[in-house]
């Protein structure tokens, strides 16, 4: 049959990406001190494609993935798929990520019930040439408590949940656990979130965001902080939204480095 992607284009115009995107998969993730986890994920992948060719191969991206998907991926074991992925298609660059559904078991603070805490994560690659980037991705949910609204106020402070978005950089040779980069993350809060809590858990966590009153602006100075002191992580991104209680829009700060 007539292979119509291989005919030649006469416009004249490289294509940067060309890809699939929200494509539906299971993906084996190894987890820390815990068997591996099949999780639903959501892929997108695409591979550049040179003036001369009318268009790429969909087909072949999803027979990648397909035989990837249950390797028990760490996250920089996208390397090997991605070089598959650009080998396949004659390309010379090419990016493939991953957003999928991580649950934790976490215990409540003073009861100690234990109940599934939900993160949005995600792994990434990027290959040009011989140039290859991971980034691991998570977004925590918080608490943070408002240290204005602690000092002018006679009695209590409003408090938010906010969102601490974090995408981390290391070398291949490396590893970093989801579990202890939340851990680090929920740690430059004013207090982390809990899937459970009884009533002894729930004054245990009022008093801790009071006592540990948080701008958004501290919360990213302290996640940023701990990232750079990291020995592991080359680069990162950290994006802190607050979903303010007594304001109709978010307090929101920002840093890459």
């Amino acid at each position: 049959m007539k292979d119509v992607q291989n005919t030649q284009d006469t416009r004249n115009v490289d294509i940067q990406k060309v890809g699939i995107k929200h494509i539906e998969l299971p993906l084996t993730i190894e987890r820390k001190n815990a068997s591996n986890k099949v999780v639903y994920a959501t892929a997108r992948v695409c591979v550049s494609l040179p003036r001369a060719y009318k268009g790429t191969h969909m087909s072949r991206f999803v027979e990648v993935l397909n035989e990837w998907r249950t390797k028990k991926l760490l996250g920089v074991d996208i390397k090997g798929c991605l070089e598959k992925i650009i080998k396949k298609l004659h390309a010379k660059s090419g990016e493939l990520e991953f957003d999928f559904k991580y649950f934790i078991d976490k215990e409540s603070p003073v009861t100690k019930l234990s109940a599934p805490m939900c993160y949005d994560c995600s792994f990434e690659g990027i290959m040009d040439g011989d140039d290859y980037k991971f980034i691991l991705g998570v977004k925590v949910p918080v608490t943070t408590l408002c240290p204005c609204s602690k000092e002018i106020s006679q009695y209590g402070a409003h408090n938010q949940r906010a969102m601490i978005s974090v995408k981390v950089s290391y070398d291949e040779s490396e590893h970093i656990w989801l579990e202890d980069l939340i851990e680090l993350i929920e740690s430059c809060a004013s207090c982390p979130l809990h899937p459970l809590l009884k009533r002894q858990d729930e004054k245990f966590v009022t008093e801790q965001a009071y006592e540990n009153p948080k701008f958004v602006e501290d919360v990213l100075r302290d996640v940023v902080v701990k990232l750079r002191n990291h020995p592991t992580i080359k680069s990162f991104e950290v994006d802190c939204e607050a979903f303010e209680s007594i304001h109709n829009h978010s307090a929101w700060a920002y840093q890459a480095e």
